[in-house]
């Protein structure tokens, strides 16, 4: 027998006291998304220019990674995180974007890493476009 409706109530949001973190941001041709975790790894805050409405090729500019990497640097801030890490990894136009909301936020930047992955002769490339 079906539990009657009404009965979950709905879960009050826990503030993690974080003060030092990570911020990843991923930066591809098509989409910059910026992830914050702790130390350990454990997301914390997130945002992407997709989820902060900007569609198509829009989602590709650095504006709309400005505006992903301030929202999650809001957030970031709301759980009590002061200073970051940066790690940066891909090929997009999102990157520097990025990394400039997160210190308009109020966010203390102590390292910026390149992660990204590069291979050592791997997968054959997409051929050139012709326009």
């Amino acid at each position: 027998m079906a539990k009657p409706a009404g009965s979950a109530r709905p879960r009050k949001k826990e503030k993690k006291n974080v003060v030092v973190g990570v911020a990843h941001v991923a930066a591809t041709f098509n989409n910059t998304i910026v992830t914050i975790t702790d130390t350990a790894g454990n997301a914390i805050s997130w945002s992407s220019a997709g989820m902060m409405g900007f569609k198509g090729s829009r989602k590709s500019t650095p504006y709309a990674a400005q505006i992903a990497a301030e929202d999650a640097g809001k957030k970031a801030v709301e759980h009590g995180m002061r200073t970051l890490e940066v790690e940066v990894s891909g090929p997009g136009s999102g990157r520097e974007s990025a990394l400039r909301a997160l210190q308009a936020v109020g966010l203390t930047v102590t390292s910026i890493r390149d992660v990204t992955p590069i291979p050592h002769n791997g997968c054959r490339p997409p051929k050139r476009r012709r326009v």
